[in-house]
């Protein structure tokens, strides 16, 4: 049986962390890492129960952990301005953020509380608008940001005349945009970074495929069982050929988010056949990402769709934790 890769994470005791999508699969388990290796962790939920279920497994395997919860849906505009405004009012620099959160495919389009389609909403704009409101904290603590993407970003383009697809939806290929479109703003906010003197630096990550509660049914979404397709991954996962598992797929992001090794502006996911699975490793751009041109577009549009604004000036003095303009 072949090896099951890892990683060593290093020392992270005194780092703030906040990772979104920890109440379950892939964010669990990188919570559950970062837990472990010393860092005082924020987990922002939308389901209160499972964040207090995840709380508990987290503390199952470090019975010291550092680890609390705070209210977030990311498909809705204000519950990302309001956990925006407690960060900054607790006033603790932010060192890394792990943008995982995301949503997967609704058979049937779906729109947020702002009335953007659900996973352009959700998976880009959300985590977009909590960049910008926590812009002061991670100034402040010169973080890290890796965001999440998806093999999906390989292929596919941004329907800009349509972004919230509300004349021809595509579930697949809304999903692949919302990816596309949110790794092009990771991109984007690293250069900006350099550029302006934020002390940010932000990189990409993808899972290669493994069956995640991503592709699970949700029943909430209009997806009541599992697909043809995600049986045969969960088989083939089972099976260790080709695919990723869980433990696995998280290693990428956890690579990217604390190695001192991973850079800004790069994309790190398994180095397997096809980059469905295996150990992480630094990967070509998917060809999708490669326009700075379309990078600053994202970041313009992403800016009037969510009325959040980022600074436009180089550097300056320290940070203010209201520095966010909303």
């Amino acid at each position: 049986m072949p090896r099951t890769p890892d990683i060593t994470v290093p020392d992270l005791s005194g780092k703030r962390i906040v990772v979104t999508g920890a109440s379950d699969g892939v964010g669990l388990g990188l919570a559950t890492r970062l837990a472990a290796a010393g860092a005082e962790l924020v987990l922002p939920v939308r389901n209160p129960h499972k964040g207090e279920a995840a709380l508990a497994t987290i503390r199952q395997r470090t019975p010291a952990a550092n680890v609390s919860l705070r209210a977030l849906d990311l498909s809705s505009l204000g519950s990302v301005a309001a956990l925006g405004e407690t960060l900054r009012n607790e006033g603790t620099p932010i060192h890394i953020l792990i943008n995982n959160a995301g949503v997967m495919t609704p058979p049937d389009r779906r729109t947020t509380a702002d009335g953007f389609e659900l996973q352009f909403g959700t998976n880009h704009l959300g985590h977009v608008a909590l960049v910008a409101h926590l812009l002061p904290l991670l100034r402040a603590g010169r973080a890290r940001v890796t965001s999440q993407i998806s093999v999906a970003a390989r292929a596919g383009a941004l329907n800009w005349d349509d972004l919230s697809w509300e004349r021809s939806y595509h579930a697949g290929r809304a999903y692949s945009q919302s990816k596309i479109a949110f790794g092009l703003f990771g991109l984007e906010l690293d250069r900006r970074s350099r550029t302006g003197g934020w002390g940010i630096t932000s990189n990409l990550s993808h899972p290669g495929v493994a069956p995640t509660n991503l592709l699970a049914a949700h029943p909430e979404m209009g997806r009541d069982r599992d697909t043809p397709r995600v049986r045969l991954i969960r088989g083939l996962s089972e099976r260790g050929i080709l695919l990723g598992t869980v433990e696995t797929a998280l290693l990428p992001a956890l690579h990217a988010a604390t190695s001192p090794d991973a850079r800004g502006g790069r994309l790190y996911g398994p180095n397997g056949l096809g980059n469905l699975g295996g150990a992480p490793a630094e990967q070509r751009l998917y060809r999708p990402l490669r326009s700075p041109e379309d990078a600053a577009r994202v970041w313009r549009v992403s800016e009037e769709l969510t009325s959040v604004s980022f600074p436009t000036s180089g550097p300056g003095g320290p940070p203010s934790v209201n520095d966010v303009v909303a």
